[in-house]
């Protein structure tokens, strides 16, 4: 899950990681407010959304005249912003973040993530802050210092001393930095993150600031923590995906033209991989988990036509505990419920197999059934070919 700007930085105060003075703010009133508490100039109002790129989007605005700050936010407030990581559609702006503007004399970067070859925390730090870190590693590696995170034991002082090192920070603020460093491994920890980072760590007239800040957690880890959980902002994320989560299925939006219906991940990554060897590309995937039951199946399908860009529909089951029978039901209610005239390829395997391919026989519906899942995944290019040959 990921959270707004001024979320993760409540969540820096907490672990003492010092950030800029600033309010959240919902409209231009309470951003002059704000601006006025604040007392300072220049102002910085930032657009908050859940993704990167807002300078160069004009989500950013750094205001000089107190008197401007509610025009400027009524400026952003409504719409919706387009940055290089939200693609054309953008993502909608509900609330700023108001910050004191501070003299920037030296930026740098560090970040937590996982290291899933190694299944263990790495700290990565750059004296290039302030820029895009993946541009950064891509081009000149050399630039991008890791420290490996042993789980058991934890970073410790020694190898945050290194992170400072790598940073090329005056001596005098190393006590400090080293001091954010291990606040911000202790936070990435504690908190079940997945991403933690500071983009820019900067040097001003006070000291070390954590001008910006980005943490992602860990979905199946939000039971343990209901305070972040209750940061969710669903106005960021896709509707259909709020929508299914709500029945308990994991929708996932993608951009080809072939809406996918399976039970379980691995399935999951299996058949787009087979979509994509016929020359297709997956249009979302729905996974309908190993409990479904016919009413979450005739959901998923509805959620599955009411993606535009869907061509065509796979289904690819391997009956376990969701029995092929149950999912054939759903199907053949949805089909005639929702009068859904897209092409539908399935593939059934499992538990109750042969009564689930008996139930889609007698339907009197038109549906492809393959009994392999390379032979679907051909069945689905040759039905794709043929609708866009009758465009």
């Amino acid at each position: 899950m990921k959270v707004h700007e001024y979320q993760a930085k409540e969540l820096f105060k907490e672990y003492n990681i010092p950030v800029p003075q600033g309010k959240v703010a919902n409209t231009p009133q309470e951003a002059a407010h704000a601006a006025q508490d604040i007392g300072t100039s220049p102002i910085v109002i930032k657009a908050q959304i859940h993704a990167g790129g807002r300078g160069k989007g004009g989500g950013i605005k750094m205001i000089h005249d107190m008197h401007e700050v509610g025009a400027a936010a009524s400026q952003l407030l409504g719409r919706r912003l387009v940055t290089p990581q939200t693609g054309a559609e953008g993502k909608p702006v509900g609330a700023l973040l108001v910050e004191e503007g501070l003299h920037v004399q030296k930026e740098a970067y560090v970040g937590i993530v996982i290291d899933r070859s190694r299944a263990c925390p790495v700290v990565l730090a750059s004296a290039e802050g302030g820029v895009e870190i993946e541009r950064v590693a891509a081009e000149t590696p050399e630039k991008v210092f890791t420290e490996t995170v042993e789980p058991g034991v934890g970073l410790r002082p020694f190898q945050a001393n290194r992170i400072v090192f790598s940073l090329g920070l005056d001596p005098s603020l190393a006590r400090k930095a080293s001091k954010i460093i291990l606040n911000l491994y202790r936070l990435f920890i504690e908190k079940d993150c997945s991403l933690a980072e500071i983009n820019p760590l900067v040097v001003s007239k006070g000291g070390l600031v954590a001008l910006d800040a980005k943490l992602n957690f860990d979905d199946n880890a939000l039971y343990r923590h209901p305070d972040i959980s209750s940061f969710r902002d669903t106005s960021q994320e896709d509707p259909l995906e709020v929508e299914a989560s709500q029945h308990r299925l994991n929708y996932i939006k993608l951009k080809g033209n072939v809406g996918c219906m399976v039970n379980g991940a691995g399935l999951a990554m299996a058949t787009m991989d087979l979509i994509k060897l016929v020359g297709a590309e997956p249009a979302n995937f729905l996974d309908v988990g190993g409990g479904a039951t016919v009413e979450m199946v005739k959901y998923g399908l509805q959620t599955l036509i009411s993606d535009p860009d869907v061509k065509v529909i796979f289904i690819n089951i391997f009956g376990g505990i969701l029995r092929c029978d149950t999912l054939a039901r759903g199907v053949t209610e949805a089909a005639k419920e929702l009068e859904i005239n897209l092409p539908m390829v399935i593939r059934l395997e499992g538990t109750n197999v042969e009564l689930g391919r008996r139930i889609l026989a007698d339907s009197g519906l038109r549906f492809t059934v393959a009994e392999g899942m390379g032979e679907a995944a051909q069945k689905v290019a040759e039905l794709l070919s043929k609708r866009k040959e009758g465009q």
